[in-house]
């Protein structure tokens, strides 16, 4: 038996982090079990869904690295095969047109609730025959009246749901449309799924799904809720929290990597292993290792983690996502030194790679103004003097290597009878527009001959302007 999983979003909004986390679970039980992972896009809502949203799930996907064998297939293409399966059910005797107003039903509702019953369809049309002419019902499932539904769920254990606690759900509209729970079960069993592993906010969907994979005969899938994902609060994951979006958190400047190793100890977890490669996340991940109990989404511990992964990853990869970011800015990375270079001189001081793309600006543009506070602190009486002979030692250098500029400013200092600072800090700010940058010798080698000597006759006129 081939292991088969699926993503199926609907594309009403972005990929949020709940639904990437169910993503990434459903993607890790596939790939360890030598499995198939599909992507399916549950679009029968047809009011609220949008090629917008959809765009936004296949972008977040592409972006945190989640690849599907197959899809992405759109329920929308699916109609017939739905309807077959509806013609099917009424045939069995398993389904059955219901004409009751939404004025009765909702007399119904009233009078249950006056009498302190749980509000539920009474089965009033059960027997009703063969559709009637010029009569648009919708059609309803008939759930069995007596008997349990056992879910064998693999993070929660054995739920046990009466049937008579289940109605008779209604699975096609009256414009002739399926509902949801028939288009999901028509799915999973054509398309052979054989763990679906989703919210547990689905839990309630699943026992009337059964009994319709009961009425079609065919092998039930396994099931797996995962608990919800809670704000800080205790309350359910939401746009007040913070980002909840997956771009969102491109946007503000955290590697994928990050984010899929924060999404996965959120409900799962491998002895005290906190940072996990994706090829571990698949080597130890099993879904009987995933919490029952709701998870608290942390800010912090993200932040933390994104700081982890920037210093210790691959600079190859942290300056192919950081690119991005300085195109956002306006800046084109071929005008100054190679990324990957900046991605290794930056990321012990860059949480995020927000952070990192504002603090380089200056490797590859002109900067309009010095920081005001560095300016009083570094551009002293005497500072222009000092850079007027930095910028002579460092035009002749034959080699323009980190290593040389060091020597130039070590050597200038004990000259003039100063500590590192009072010749490095002028000289920092001259160079990046403020006092903070990385090691200065560093830096210039990065920044480039000809634009070092042009920001120290800058910083020197500066400085004789403001005296």
């Amino acid at each position: 038996m081939t292991i088969t999983t699926r993503f199926a979003p609907s594309p009403t909004g972005y990929l949020h982090v709940g639904g990437a986390r169910t993503a990434l679970f459903s993607w890790l039980y596939a790939r360890k079990h030598g499995g198939k992972f599909i992507l399916r896009i549950e679009d029968t809502d047809l009011e609220r869904s949008t090629q917008e949203s959809v765009d936004a799930i296949l972008e977040g996907m592409a972006w945190l690295g989640l690849d599907y064998d197959e899809g992405p297939f759109y329920q929308t293409h699916n109609f017939d095969r739905y309807k077959e399966i509806i013609q099917q059910l009424l045939r069995q005797g398993d389904a059955y047109y219901f004409y009751c107003s939404k004025e009765e039903l909702e007399q119904l509702r009233t009078d249950q609730m006056a009498n302190k019953e749980k509000p539920r369809y009474n089965g009033k049309c059960r027997a009703s025959g063969p559709l009637l002419q010029d009569s648009e019902p919708v059609i309803r499932f008939r759930n069995p009246t007596d008997g349990v539904v056992v879910i064998h769920d693999l993070v929660k254990g054995d739920i046990t749901v009466a049937n008579k606690e289940l109605d008779d759900l209604i699975i096609a509209r009256a414009d002739g449309t399926p509902t949801y729970n028939l288009t999901v079960v028509v799915d999973d069993m054509d398309m052979k799924v054989t763990h679906v592993i989703r919210g547990d906010d689905h839990i309630n969907n699943t026992p009337r799904q059964i009994n319709i994979l009961n009425a079609l005969k065919v092998k039930l899938p396994e099931y797996a809720h995962l608990p919800m994902i809670l704000g800080p609060d205790g309350a359910r994951l939401s746009k007040r929290h913070g980002a909840v979006s997956v771009m969102q958190f491109r946007d503000e400047g955290y590697l994928p990597d990050a984010l899929l190793n924060y999404l996965v100890r959120l409900g799962w977890s491998h002895g005290d292993q906190e940072i996990f490669s994706v090829d571990e996340m698949v080597e130890f991940f099993e879904l009987n290792d995933v919490n029952v109990s709701a998870s608290i989404f942390n800010m912090e511990k993200l932040l933390w983690l994104n700081h982890q992964y920037i210093m210790n990853g691959d600079p190859v990869h942290v300056a192919r996502h950081l690119s991005w970011h300085m195109g956002q800015l306006g800046i084109d990375p071929s005008d100054g030194p190679d990324l990957i270079d900046v991605v290794k001189v930056q990321r012990e001081r860059s949480k995020t790679l927000v952070e990192m793309a504002a603090s380089s600006v200056y490797f590859y543009k002109e900067f309009d103004s010095y920081e005001e506070k560095a300016v009083k602190k570094n551009f002293t009486v005497g500072s222009d003097q000092v850079l007027a002979r930095l910028r002579d030692e460092l035009v002749v250098l034959t080699k323009w290597t980190a290593q040389e500029i060091h020597q130039v400013i070590v050597d200038l200092a004990e000259v003039l009878g100063l500590n590192m600072g009072k010749v490095a800090q002028p000289l920092r700010v001259a160079i990046c527009g403020s006092g903070v940058s990385p090691a200065i010798d560093v830096t210039l080698a990065l920044v480039g001959r000809e634009k070092t000597l042009a920001r120290i006759d800058r910083a020197i006129n500066y400085i004789r302007s403001l005296n």
